[in-house]
């Protein structure tokens, strides 16, 4: 009896310490999968002047993109029941995790993940509304905290604690506008892509003075440069939707994403030392890629089969975003044990450092 109470007892204080060491950053996860099911289903639709080349994405078999989406669904319900149990037991550090510069950011990243997984579902059910306000609802909560002290505090402020994953905020908003979009709610969408579009322009200037000091971060954390080219690019897919037609806005905040993502991929020296040992953070890469890779398709969709170099980009953007997940996964199931670090992360109100 003596020995159960101790086993019990220790797996009790591990199950304790793995929810103390978990934090928000790990649902970089579930975007990436959730943008890679969305990705998939769109893939699967026919397209009106298709050539050859986007043809062939057509071919994925059914129980592919089902397997996907319901793993996407598996590790984000995984992921979500972790945290809340997290909230519950470790309370302190989740309220250190929402003051933190950095981990505040990726409070967002469940909801885009549900709103994601959302869009991308297989299934047609009746509370899907009511699922997307749930989703929506804790963003703008988000969205009144750290918007209102940009605007309340000032350029000072912004300047001190706008780091690349602010741009999680940014994003937030357009994956709602998205989803209301789709769902028939044009009003509902032009007010989160308009919270969105204004933040993301005040950010945008603020971080591209700062980008040169990427001291801001630590060196394990520099893949989430890449959100660079997520926010412009999930910018260019809301307004397609909301506006019905990929415009010359799209248009522009597609070249916009493409230039910024060609600026990234050609300096990789400055992701070297994040490469030299496996972390969560990895993950930073697959989201933006597979969205920019939803964009790449719709303008390829707009411009027809007459601009062949179009659909080109498209099915290369496709290809790499679905390599890069797989490589990801498999990365992440061999390296299963360096995903937890090996201590609680440190986390306070004046931290910029930390595994987040």
């Amino acid at each position: 009896m003596e020995e159960m109470d101790q086993n019990q007892k220790k797996e009790a204080s591990f199950f304790l310490l793995l929810l103390a060491k978990f934090h928000a950053g790990y649902f970089r996860i579930s975007m990436s999968l959730c943008a890679q099911a969305l990705l998939w289903k769109i893939l699967k639709h026919p397209i009106q002047n298709q050539n050859s080349l986007t043809r062939i994405l057509q071919f994925l078999p059914n129980t592919a993109f089902l397997f996907l989406w319901s793993l996407a669904l598996l590790i984000l319900l995984s992921l979500s029941l972790t945290y809340i149990l997290r909230c519950f037991f470790h309370f302190k550090l989740v309220k250190a995790e929402f003051l933190n510069r950095v981990g505040v950011n990726y409070l967002f990243a469940p909801w885009i993940s549900w709103l994601l997984l959302l869009q991308s579902s297989p299934l047609k059910f009746v509370p899907q509304e009511i699922l997307m306000w749930v989703f929506v609802i804790p963003i703008a909560a988000l969205d009144v905290k750290i918007y209102g002290q940009w605007f309340t505090k000032g350029k000072r402020f912004l300047s001190t604690v706008a780091n690349p994953t602010s741009q999680l905020s940014v994003i937030g908003n357009l994956a709602g506008a998205r989803a209301a979009a789709v769902m028939g709610w044009r009003e509902t969408a032009l007010c989160m892509f308009s919270l969105g579009m204004a933040h993301y322009l005040v950010l945008f200037v603020t971080l591209y003075q700062r980008l040169a000091g990427s001291n801001c971060l630590p060196a394990t954390l520099r893949p989430v440069f890449f959100l660079f080219f997520a926010a412009p690019s999930m910018a260019s897919v809301a307004w397609n939707s909301i506006n019905g037609k990929f415009d010359v806005f799209s248009k522009m905040m597609f070249f916009l994403s493409v230039f910024l993502f060609v600026s990234l991929v050609l300096r990789p020296r400055l992701f070297r030392k994040s490469m030299r040992k496996f972390s969560v953070a990895w993950w930073a890469y697959s989201f933006p890629v597979s969205v920019l890779a939803l964009a790449s398709i719709e303008y390829a969709k707009e411009v027809g089969a007459g601009a062949g170099a179009a659909h080109v980009f498209a099915l290369l953007l496709s290809l790499l975003s679905v390599l890069v997940s797989l490589f990801l996964m498999a990365v992440t199931v061999m390296r299963s044990n360096s995903l937890i670090p090996a201590s609680p992360p440190e986390v306070s109100s004046d931290s910029s450092s930390g595994e987040v």
